[in-house]
């Protein structure tokens, strides 16, 4: 495999196009390192692991380009990607990202709020008197 691999994410409003080539682990978010993209330790390590999970480390070089949505959102578009990514690279992969809920998307987006009321689900507090 010596061509780049395409791969794209999406978690809530965030979405994540991946680009995968055969490298030394390199990380290019938006530009920048992963670890100074996505500060907090937990993300990271959600993100790399599909990678953990396939014995894939530093295998890939990695460019990620994302765009809406928050910083949870953007570390699940882009876990996504790199499963989906690395099914591509090798079928064999697809059984244990499955088997861990990687290549699953989650579709659980943030309600709208109604009409006449503080938030999507919240009631104004009541007065008997």
């Amino acid at each position: 495999m010596s061509q780049q691999i395409q791969a794209v994410g999406r978690r809530k409003e965030a979405v994540c196009r991946l680009y995968l080539t055969p490298g030394s682990g390199k990380w290019d978010v938006n530009g920048r390192a992963l670890g100074d993209y996505f500060p907090r330790p937990t993300l990271v390590s959600a993100i790399q692991q599909p990678f953990t999970l396939t014995d894939t480390m530093g295998r890939f070089d990695v460019k990620a380009v994302l765009d809406g949505g928050g910083v949870s959102g953007q570390a699940g578009a882009v876990r996504l990607a790199v499963a989906r990514a690395l099914v591509k690279v090798d079928e064999s992969n697809k059984r244990k990202l499955r088997e861990f809920g990687l290549l699953t998307r989650d579709a659980r987006e943030v309600e709208r709020k109604k009409a006449g009321r503080a938030g999507a689900r919240k009631r104004f507090q009541y007065s008997k008197r």
